[in-house]
Parts: structure tokens; C-alpha cells; sequence
């Protein structure tokens, strides 16, 4: 299984199925290994957190889970439509990300 994602930290997704569809959100974590990914706002759940000196109440919080990565689809920033990723290299050799719908370089 190839750990590489069509996704990165700090990028624009929309949520393509599950409870959250239609969503979208910025990328707050990505977890290669298990192919996941956290955005912000999405896939919310509860949690009983014990007290601990950062925390010294404890109680119930609401965080971010995780969802797979297959469920988002990247919003171009130039022309902001969901979009699929196709890569190409630069001229100086890197691999970078191309929206399919504008043709314009995402990273």
C-alpha cells in the first residue's frame, strides 16, 4: 500500500460521502499510514477526556475524527471547484500537483 495521499496539511477539501457530505473544510492533520485524513468541522465526535493538569475539569469534548481519504476531493485555489489531481514535474524536477478542471499547478 503506497503511503503517498492526493491530499496535504493546510489544503481545502470537500467531503464527497458520509454523515458530513457536501462539507468542506481545511485539512488539520493527514495520516499517511492509515490513509486518513482530519478536517476541521467534519466527522465531529464525543469524547470523555479525563482531568489532567492542561485539562484539570475533564468532562466531554467534541473533537475532529478522522475519515479516509478517499471520501474528500481537493478544491482547486485558483479556480475553487472540487477537482481531481493529476501530478507533473517542474522544471526543476520536483513533483508538484496540477488541478485536472484549470491545468494550474496547486503547490
Amino acid at each position: 500500500m503506497a503511503n503517498s495521499m492526493h491530499v496535504k496539511k493546510g489544503d481545502t477539501v470537500k467531503v464527497l460521502s458520509g454523515k458530513d457530505k457536501g462539507k468542506q473544510g481545511k485539512v488539520l492533520r493527514s495520516v499517511p499510514a492509515k490513509q486518513r485524513v482530519v478536517v476541521e468541522k467534519v466527522n465531529m465526535i464525543k469524547k470523555a477526556m479525563r482531568p489532567t493538569q492542561q485539562n484539570p475539569q475533564g468532562g466531554i469534548t467534541t473533537m475532529e475524527a478522522p475519515i479516509h481519504v478517499s471520501n474528500v476531493m481537493l478544491v482547486c485555489p485558483k479556480c475553487s471547484t472540487p477537482t481531481r489531481v493529476s501530478h507533473k514535474r517542474d522544471e526543476n524536477g520536483r513533483k508538484v500537483r496540477v488541478c485536472k478542471k484549470c491545468n494550474k499547478d496547486i503547490d
